[in-house]
């Protein structure tokens, strides 16, 4: 007889996604393939440029032969991995596909137009899937005959290094479908984290804060961009500051990821891009990529110069302000999305320490911190400032009422 354990791993053989197609094969699209192929399936990486499909495979060999320097790796399992993705330039070798990851530019249009077509190609229970960071999930899936195969599986930059893959259902989803997609990507060795369709997800939404509260501090003229940066990373053990990282992720990328989360959430003033930004990307100061941005980059991407701050007691009470401001709108964020039902506290403090390695996850911060201390700074700015944008989530309003924590 066939135990229990058996018959499930035999279970999972079969339901076990073999065959899997990615479009675009830009630095996204190859590290989700990479992911992919090194965990045993068959994969066929699709661009209608064969000059990027060969730069892909390339910086797949560079890649690879790193990690055989640093013993991660051998020849071998280099070999196999290697093996397990061609390279292709029509859609129509997606064909027998189980499942499929569109990875291409953030246009709703561009995408529609490829679900579309791709659709007329693979199998009927092929899962279509968009990589999307904040595009509607529903719009994207309207595009197909069978809405109900299409579901959101975000990666984050370096997919095979990230841990976090955000799975999100559209409201035309099938239940079938959402499982399967988090069993592959379980099987993957990710850790998924289940999204409701909203503007930014969890991760593009929840940190808005980071960025958009620095942002409006520099503004204001409190500090500079090195000393909101040096006090995020010495008092809030974050590992880049927020104008470090906005340079790293590319000015004119963040800009549109915030504009777009602010027109789809009918312009909030919580997520209101800010000016500097912008002006910034204008000015073709888009940060490592073109050199400069919010520091001066070398010709190996390193900043030029120190960010070192010189501490002093003026400047440790200067730093705790600007680290207490921003916390407090991470955390609220956080704390609103799960009074909306965004995702749950789990999945949110997951996402947040997986996909962006926030040092600790911002609904056990505010555990921390206590509810009293999120209520009593937010209800500060509110006074001063009396926007909006400072408003109190009622689930910490609730629960500082009745003396409860998230965890």
């Amino acid at each position: 007889m066939i135990g229990e354990n058996q018959k499930s791993k035999i279970k999972n053989q079969q339901s076990k996604i073999l065959h899997v197609g990615i479009i675009g094969s830009g630095t996204m699209g190859s590290g989700i393939a990479q992911v992919a192929a090194t965990s045993g399936c068959k994969v066929k990486l699709y661009d209608t440029s064969q000059a990027a499909l060969d730069k892909a495979k390339t910086a797949l060999e560079k890649i690879l032969n790193r990690l055989i320097e640093k013993e991660r790796i051998d020849n071998v399992e280099k070999d196999r991995i290697q093996s397990n993705i061609s390279y292709v330039d029509s859609l129509k070798d997606l064909a027998n596909s189980n499942l499929t990851i569109e990875a291409i530019v953030e246009n709703l249009d561009v995408k529609k137009k490829v679900f579309s077509e791709l659709e007329s190609y693979v199998v009927e229970d092929c899962i279509i899937a968009s990589n999307t960071s904040s595009l509607s999930i529903a719009s994207i899936a309207a595009s197909l005959q069978k809405p109900e195969r299409c579901v959101g599986i975000h990666f984050f930059n370096p997919a095979p290094l990230m841990k976090l893959v955000e799975v999100i259902p559209a409201i035309q989803t099938s239940e079938d479908v959402l499982q399967k997609s988090i069993e592959i990507i379980s099987d993957w060795k990710k850790v998924v984290a289940v999204a409701k369709d909203t503007p930014g997800f969890i991760v593009n939404r929840v940190a808005r804060p980071f960025y958009g509260e620095s942002l409006r501090i520099y503004e204001e003229g409190i500090a500079d961009f090195a000393t909101i940066d040096w006090s995020l990373k010495t008092l809030g053990s974050f590992r880049m500051g927020p104008f470090e990282l906005m340079d790293f992720i590319g000015n004119d990328v963040n800009y549109t990821v915030t504009e777009t989360v602010f027109t789809a959430f009918y312009f909030d003033p919580r997520y209101k891009p800010a000016f500097t930004q912008k002006r910034f990307s204008e000015a073709g100061y888009l940060g490592r990529k073109s050199g400069k941005g919010y520091y001066d980059y070398d010709e190996n991407g390193k900043i030029v110069g120190s960010l070192d701050v010189t501490s002093s007691a003026v400047e440790r009470s200067l730093a705790e302000s600007i680290c207490n401001r921003v916390l407090v709108m991470l955390i609220n964020e956080a704390a609103d999305a799960l009074f909306l039902n965004i995702a749950s506290a789990e999945d949110i403090d997951n996402a947040m320490t997986k996909g962006v390695n926030y040092p600790k996850g911002l609904l056990a911060w505010a555990d921390e911190k206590g509810m009293d201390w999120c209520v009593s700074e937010l209800d500060e700015l509110y006074n001063e400032y009396h926007e909006d944008r400072y408003r109190c989530s009622p689930l910490l309003r609730k629960m500082n009422k009745e003396n409860k924590t998230f965890f």
